[in-house]
């Protein structure tokens, strides 16, 4: 019979080799290279931690010291990468990032699962853009995807929102708009008909912006024929594209690539192919710092926002639903963002 201390040994082994050969990616958790066994408060160059309270500095350099650098080439941690200026750019913003998010009082599973959304490499999803109705340059180097419901609440407060990020960004970021209709919403399938019919007639942006305008009055058949006159567009062929079997087939196909990308509730927004998770990102407070480091990362230099006057911007509607201006160009004024956070978004049944 082996003795206790072998068997220990044995079991002590086995774990060392098991932990050697285990790969993780950002946000996954584990110590990498250069890890913080001690527990000790890392500092680091370029890292502003004087705001943080003795425990959340403790909690920070937990998760600096713990989780991977963001470029894959990098197999250390994300502190080590940060201390020895390793060749990867968006490792000092990375701890900045967690350093923002330990203030904010967030878990260490949260701080896991937001690092690893705008960081890992696994989390970039390809979405097919050809086709859908975009405005802004179609070599930005910011490219925003979102699939939106046009009677859903939370879409009509994103709206004013990106319209504003365009505004900031007019040479460096693009949107494309993807229709999701939720069964939910009685009128949501005929209004993003109504908005691609619109389109066929060069008036996609002027209809989705009045559609948002006119919430949270249902955009029923009478409230889309005013609108479609308002635009002073062909009547006939706005209703035979509104009826017709290409428009719906365009929604369908929206569908089928949100349903790809796993949609839960709308609105939902990628930037770059990076989900912009609203259950983990804040609108008014994550969305400017999270796409200036895109543009960072991608320009290899910042980039200055355009400055955009608060009296460009529609006034809020009394319902609380977001505005619009009456007739989007293709490089928006720019609307200013609400006072508060987005409402809840909408689900999709059985979500």
């Amino acid at each position: 019979m082996p003795s206790l201390r072998l068997v220990g040994a044995v079991v002590a082994l086995s774990l060392l080799h098991f932990k050697l050969s285990t790969c993780r990616s950002p946000g996954e958790g584990g110590k990498g290279p250069g890890g913080n066994d001690s527990g000790a408060i890392v500092e680091l160059p370029g890292v502003d931690t004087a705001q943080l309270t003795t425990r959340e500095k403790h909690d920070w350099s937990g998760a600096v010291s713990e989780l991977l650098a963001p470029c894959p080439d990098q197999a250390v941690s994300l502190a080590q990468c940060v201390k020895e200026s390793r060749a990867c750019k968006a490792c000092a913003p990375a701890a900045r990032f967690l350093a923002k998010h330990v203030r904010r009082g967030k878990t260490r599973a949260q701080l896991d699962a937001a690092y690893k959304k705008r960081f890992a490499a696994d989390q970039v999803r390809e979405i097919p853009t050809a086709g859908s109705p975009s405005k802004g340059p179609d070599d930005a180097a910011i490219t925003i995807v979102e699939f939106a419901d046009f009677e859903c609440p939370g879409c009509g407060k994103a709206y004013p929102i990106l319209e504003k990020l365009l505004a900031k960004y007019p040479s460096h970021a693009r949107l494309v708009f993807k229709n999701y209709p939720l069964s939910i919403h009685k009128h949501a399938e005929k209004a993003a008909r109504a908005a691609l019919a619109a389109g066929r007639q060069s008036k996609f942006w002027e209809m989705h912006g009045k559609l948002f305008d006119m919430q949270p009055t249902p955009p029923d058949d009478t409230a889309l024929e005013k609108l479609a006159k308002e635009l002073g567009l062909d009547m006939k062929k706005f209703n035979e594209d509104l009826a017709s079997e290409a428009i719906a087939d365009e929604v369908s196909r929206d569908r089928k690539h949100a349903d790809a990308v796993k949609l839960e509730s709308t609105p939902l927004i990628f930037i770059n192919g990076r989900h912009y998770d609203l259950d983990h990102f804040d609108f008014t407070e994550d969305l400017d710092d999270w796409v200036s480091l895109e543009l960072e990362l991608k320009t290899g230099k910042a980039v200055e926002p355009k400055a955009v006057k608060d009296d460009e911007a529609p006034k809020p509607a009394p319902s609380g639903a977001a505005p619009a201006p009456s007739g989007a160009a293709p490089t928006p004024s720019g609307a200013a963002a609400p006072s508060v956070a987005p409402a809840p978004s909408a689900r999709a049944p059985g979500k």
